[in-house]
């Protein structure tokens, strides 16, 4: 911080002190990691978001205000401007929760008096339903990379462990050698907020893992941390999320899939098979590592759904007769 006047009062030095929003963006961010031990991919999503606030209030105002100068005409004028650029609600929303949250902390700190995001009315964004695959789908793509080369092995596994474990695809290429529990068939993984648990692994995701893991190499110059991953590069190093999601749009391409069909979709299709094949809710959402019972409740949407569908193709009563009056 930085004294911006010094004015004596009753022989008293009263120091007023300014404090520049990236100050205390930083701050924010800073104790998002270190109190509520937030992921880097998480920390990375909220600077993004100030980022693009830094950008409106350079090029709409002018300058970019302290916390405690910023008011709702200027956050209103700053969601104005995102329905303009017609980005979507869901990361509209996202943004106004990340400013909340932001004023919130301010507000702790002395930074601000009151929170001007507070009164920031969320769009309404309602709830897409996942893309997942059928059965059919499923196993011509995790069937699709050659089995005779060490590449394809390692496909065909990751794609097996994504489909078992239902894990996000950061949370596959975390893994390390240590997390895998042979005896037990199961899987120690970190979830978001660091949070870890237990996921079981199929008959066919353990003996993808131990053919791929009978041909993995490590590069001599790897680095500890790279050298425990379970799943590595042509070069011998930790694969990327973004590697994982280039080797699957690859597949499905080549396979006639639906082209929406990413490394998250591997994850609807896990949830939406266990309760097609009656897992019950809690279980799921234990599985996934869902903080909240809401977000597991979608995928019932998406078996009740499919449950209709089913319904009215195969029932003959399902739907009104034609020239019947109802």
């Amino acid at each position: 911080m930085v004294a911006r006047d010094d004015v004596v009062v009753g022989g008293i030095s009263n120091l007023k002190f300014e404090i520049t929003m990236h100050t205390a963006v930083d701050g924010f961010l800073r104790s998002l990691r270190i109190e509520r031990n937030a992921s880097p991919l998480t920390l990375k999503s909220y600077a993004e978001d100030f980022n693009s606030l830094y950008d409106y209030l350079q090029d709409r105002v002018g300058r970019i205000p302290e916390p405690s100068e910023t008011d709702i005409s200027m956050l209103r004028g700053y969601v104005a401007y995102l329905h303009e650029c017609q980005y979507a609600k869901t990361t509209i929303a996202r943004r106004l929760a990340s400013l909340r949250s932001f004023f919130r902390y301010c507000a702790r700190e002395k930074l601000t008096t009151s929170n001007p995001a507070k009164a920031l009315r969320t769009p309404r964004t309602g709830r897409k339903l996942p893309s997942f695959l059928t059965a059919q789908q499923t196993v011509t793509l995790v069937e699709a990379p050659p089995s005779d080369e060490p590449s394809g092995l390692r496909d065909r596994a990751m794609l097996e462990t994504m489909y078992s474990a239902g894990l996000r695809v950061a949370e596959l290429v975390g893994l390390n050698l240590s997390d895998w529990d042979q005896d037990a068939n199961v899987l120690r993984v970190r979830g978001k907020g660091r949070k870890e648990r237990i996921a079981p692994v199929g008959s066919h995701a353990s003996t993808a893992l131990h053919e791929w893991l009978a041909v993995r190499e490590v590069a001599e110059d790897a680095r500890p941390e790279e050298r425990e991953a379970v799943f590595l590069n042509r070069f011998g190093k930790r694969l990327t999320t973004r590697s994982v999601g280039r080797m699957l749009e690859k597949y499905v391409k080549a396979n006639g899939l639906d082209s929406k069909t990413s490394p998250h979709s591997l994850r609807h299709t896990f949830a939406t098979h266990m309760l097609d094949g009656g897992a019950d809710l809690r279980s799921v959402q234990e599985l996934l590592g869902h903080k909240s019972l809401t977000t597991t409740q979608i995928y019932t949407h998406v078996s009740t759904q499919r449950m209709r569908e089913t319904y009215d193709k195969a029932h003959p009563h399902s739907q009104p007769a034609r020239g019947r009056k109802s």
